[in-house]
């Protein structure tokens, strides 16, 4: 009982920092993409064996949030119950590996893993969380309808009636790349880093052709399709338009 005691008082100086522990390997950081809501398992890779310690970290203070320590035949466990991982974590008693569900924004950020068992060795993971993506929605831009309406040349007029601007538009987007394609040849891209209320990428098509168009929002790990759209449907004369 006495060794147990001293064993984890061991372990929670080392862990707090009391001790340096020299490290003998050190990986460098694997990157986990994962949609927002999902749930994501951050592994280990090792199997626990009596007398090894396992700690996850989380973001730039090292806040521990999980740890476990197996003493003989017994597993010690401590899984955070903070306000960002109220619920979230679950940790593996035989690899140590964590899993994060229902996952959010919050959530993105830097995770450490310290092994100790016989030599330490550290492994990061870089979590990024994206949100759910809309699916575009494409419009008819009629605002040339409008100018084409007063007098022009005639040439302008041809112009008008047989070309049309269609929008594809999403809202409320972050790290996305917003794409037009003619079958499966890409036609223009706009991307997004930060934060875009409303994210437009305009089209100017024949209200005639026959050819498929698709838009597409992306981000690294999913994405959504606007499919075969009605150019005839869409794309009426400026004059039909006006009439309406």
């Amino acid at each position: 009982m006495h060794s147990d005691a001293a064993f984890i008082c061991l372990w929670i100086l080392i862990t707090n920092g009391v001790f340096d522990v020299k490290t003998d390997e050190v990986k460098s950081s694997v990157q986990v993409p994962v949609t927002e809501g999902d749930s994501v398992s951050l592994n280990t890779d090792v199997k626990i064996q009596r007398d090894d310690m396992i700690r996850w970290t989380f973001g730039p203070q090292n806040t521990r949030i999980a740890e476990i320590i197996k003493r003989d035949q017994i597993n010690f466990i401590f899984v955070s119950n903070d306000e960002i991982f109220r619920d979230k974590l679950q940790m593996d008693n035989q690899t140590g590996s964590l899993t994060i569900r229902n996952i959010r924004s919050e959530h993105s950020g830097l995770y450490e893993l310290t092994v100790i068992s016989g030599k330490t060795s550290l492994k990061s993971f870089s979590v990024t969380v994206y949100a759910s993506l809309p699916i575009p929605v494409i419009t008819r831009d009629t605002s040339n309808c409008s100018s084409s309406s007063s007098p022009s040349s005639s040439s302008s007029k041809r112009s008008s009636v047989s070309r049309c601007s269609l929008l594809c538009s999403v809202v409320n987007v972050s790290a996305v790349t917003l794409s037009w394609y003619k079958g499966n040849s890409l036609l223009s891209s706009i991307s997004v880093s930060d934060l875009s209320i409303s994210l437009s990428l305009p089209l100017e098509v024949e209200y005639q052709e026959n050819n498929t168009y698709s838009c597409v929002i992306n981000n690294p790990i999913t994405n959504q399709t606007q499919h075969n759209i009605n150019i005839t449907q869409l794309c009426q004369p400026c004059e039909d338009l006006l009439k309406n």
